[in-house]
């Protein structure tokens, strides 16, 4: 029998998951051995799976840790793991930081089936995959500053973080915090460095700050402790 590619698909769409999930396994080369509906939910599922995918693939825009930070976390904790990023927020202005981001393959998600199917087996044999139209875009932007992708200020923060973020600015621990929000600190931890790096502030100081410029808390609520 053909050894097969085990694949874990992350979306927070569920509907979108269960579709894709069962093309995928309907595939005789392909299996699918974990799903999660976010980037926390996927390294959370890693981290208590013996057996680890060959491959990712992983919308872009999603709550708690979009795909960006998701591909990040990935090629620090697990770099074997292989990345296909696929999102109805597709651009071909993002290509050259996905690749850069460590991404294997970056695709629309409303390409056909058949090169779906071509993306997964190529990025595993290769580690990577291009759309025809992509290669000009590499060559013409990898080697300049090519742009991050950027969501609204709304979009950019999680619920959670907005919740992790108020209570930061009212000078809460971090254990203090998880109880309140009824999560572990390690949880608390995670989303204070996700809140770095979208912020691109470099300390709790620069957090509240930013929470204050951009309207995200009243300035009144902080308390004193």
């Amino acid at each position: 029998m053909e050894m097969q590619i085990k694949l874990g698909i992350v979306d927070d769409e569920v509907l979108v998951t269960k579709l894709l999930s069962d093309f995928l396994n309907g595939i005789e080369d392909l299996s699918v051995v974990l799903t999660a509906f976010n980037g926390v939910d996927l390294l959370k599922k890693l981290e208590s799976d013996d057996g680890l995918p060959d491959i990712i693939i992983s919308d872009l825009k999603m709550d708690e840790m979009d795909g960006v930070e998701t591909a990040a976390q990935l090629k620090k904790r697990y770099p074997k793991i292989k990345i296909i990023v696929l999102s109805s927020y597709y651009k071909q202005s993002f290509l050259g930081y996905m690749m850069k981001a460590g991404v294997n393959a970056f695709l629309p998600k409303g390409i056909a089936p058949d090169v779906l199917l071509e993306a997964v087996r190529s990025t595993y044999s290769k580690g990577f995959f291009f759309l025809e139209e992509q290669i000009d875009v590499m060559r013409n932007q990898i080697t300049t500053k090519a742009p991050k992708p950027k969501f609204t200020e709304e979009e950019k923060l999680t619920k959670r973080e907005h919740e992790v973020l108020e209570l930061i600015c009212q000078q809460f621990t971090t254990q203090e915090i998880a109880d309140k929000l009824f999560i572990s600190e390690r949880t608390v931890e995670g989303h204070r460095n996700n809140l770095f790096l979208k912020t691109k502030v470099k300390n709790v100081a620069g957090l509240v700050i930013y929470a204050v410029q951009k309207n995200l808390i009243d300035p009144e609520q902080f308390v004193i402790k």
